[in-house]
């Protein structure tokens, strides 16, 4: 008995293990997706919103280019692939003593902050977020920690973000600052060098959420200060075409930021002891102050360790831009990698069918006496004997017929009509007797909807322009307003 229990509860374990090890065999592969797909080698020497560094030694770049990472000699020249593949990985940074690059990478199923050798070796997720995903890490000067964005929504897909810290070997991570809300984004940090101080960007705009029509000359984002030693967050720079994309300077003295300047997005440099700003270059591609942002207002960018030249992407390009004089000067650079580009998955979709479901009605009304409902489907209306009954058509006619409405009694409906060459129509249907329509409205007209009033018999119509319409019930007659803005009436 015992050794088939035994045998039993063997065999049990042997199937739930085959089954998880199915189960984890079928875990989704992110660069490596089921399906068609056709592979292409493109050979690159401009690139879209590439995030970019510059190694500690000031000999390397490393940057991002559609969803890739490369290095590259700071001079410029033929990039080295670091990172390949379908997984969208961008804003490399290197550590403060150059030998591991944090990067941001979906490889694990969403965004997350991933480290790897600086010569692309050794890749591992460090964070592992499902839900609140991150981006945007930045190296604390010890190199064992770094500062990231982490992402929040709500009822609103846009969401916020909040600065939170981790250790290089992962964990739950440690908050930072507090979002204000979950619809104005904060982004972009970057450390001083004694790691006191975070700096980072914020939606600022009046009215406490996100709104499609901002003035980005006027102010939307802002930059600010978190002082980890106070727990205190201070505004930093703000004024007339924002503030984004902070980096501080090697030796913790200056900001470099984008600001819109009317349509131009502008490179500035703050003084952060005497608070002046200074544009620097303009060159620079549009900054995306206006949109959601979740990856940044503005691509990442470097100093050279020297603290005489700013590294940025601009217009295609990158470009090494002198601090004392403003003069930039092109970074040349070509990448050669393998992309992929999946099937598109297609399904039949019939663009005819003589009979089809109606999975949508429109303007449902309910009778007085609450036994019919009359309703407007594929342009005609309806008329359905309640509780389960069989829907019918009302009419034979061929214009569309809309927004029925019942008279007092519940044996007359009046309803609206269109068609191009006559336009439109109000009608009166006689449910009880002909079932035949009567035009109450001769003339060409664009109308509303008409309703009468449950305890009279007269009608209100606006006689309108794609325009909302507006009700009043009156009595006796049917009463619109026409596009002259004269109430006019018909016989009811």
């Amino acid at each position: 008995m015992k050794k088939c229990l035994l045998l039993s509860l063997s065999a049990l374990f042997l199937t739930a293990g085959l089954f998880a090890q199915d189960k984890k065999e079928d875990k989704w592969d992110v660069n490596n997706p089921p399906g068609d797909f056709n592979e292409a080698e493109l050979t690159l020497t401009e690139g879209t919103w590439m995030n970019l560094d510059v190694s500690p030694d000031g000999k390397t770049i490393a940057f991002d280019l559609l969803g890739d990472i490369y290095t590259m000699p700071i001079t410029g020249g033929q990039a080295t692939p670091l990172r390949q593949g379908l997984a969208w990985e961008v804003q490399p940074r290197f550590s403060p003593d150059g030998s591991k690059i944090l990067f941001t990478s979906d490889a694990g199923g969403g965004d997350n902050i991933w480290v790897m050798d600086a010569d692309g070796g050794n890749a591992r997720q460090v964070t592992k977020e499902s839900f609140r995903l991150l981006n945007n890490a930045e190296w604390m000067p010890d190199g064992q920690y770094f500062v990231a964005r982490k992402h929040f929504t709500s009822e609103r897909s846009l969401g916020a973000g909040e600065m939170w810290l981790y250790h290089i070997s992962g964990g739950e991570g440690m908050q930072l600052t507090e979002r204000k809300n979950d619809q104005q984004d904060v982004n972009e940090p970057t450390i001083s060098p004694d790691g006191r101080y975070v700096y980072f960007s914020e939606d600022m705009y009046p009215g406490g959420y996100f709104q499609y029509n901002k003035d980005p000359n006027s102010q939307i984002y802002i930059i600010r200060r978190y002082d980890r030693q106070k727990g205190e967050v201070k505004n930093l720079i703000a004024g007339p075409g924002g503030a984004c994309r902070p980096q501080v300077s090697p030796d913790g003295k200056k900001l470099a930021f984008v600001r819109r300047i009317r349509t131009a997005s502008v490179l500035f440099l703050h003084d952060l002891e005497t608070g002046q700003n200074f544009p620097l270059f303009d060159k620079l591609s549009k900054d995306q102050q206006e949109a959601w942002a979740i990856f940044g207002a503005y691509t990442g960018f470097d100093w050279t360790p020297d603290g005489q030249h700013i590294v940025i992407w601009g217009q295609g390009k990158i470009w090494k831009v002198e601090v004392a004089t403003g003069k930039a000067t092109e970074i040349p650079f070509q990448a050669t990698a393998k992309h992929r580009f999946q099937e598109t998955v297609r399904f039949e979709n019939k663009a005819y069918e003589e009979q089809f479901d109606v999975n949508v009605i429109r303007h449902a009304v309910t009778s007085p006496d609450e036994k019919t409902l009359i309703f407007s489907a594929v342009g005609y209306l309806w008329k359905k004997p309640l509780p389960d009954g069989k829907p019918m058509r009302l009419t034979d006619s061929k214009d569309f017929e809309f927004e029925p409405s019942f008279s007092a009694d519940g044996k007359e409906i009046v309803y609206v009509s269109w068609n191009d060459e006559e336009m439109g129509a109000i009608w009166r249907l006689n449910l009880a007797t002909t079932g035949k329509s009567a035009k109450l409205l001769p003339k060409r007209a664009s109308t509303g909807r008409p309703f009468s009033r449950r305890t009279a018999s007269r009608l209100l119509i606006r006689k309108r322009a794609a325009t909302d319409i507006r009700v009043t019930p009156t009595a006796r007659n049917l009463a619109f307003i026409s596009c002259r803005r004269k109430v006019e009436t018909l016989n009811w």
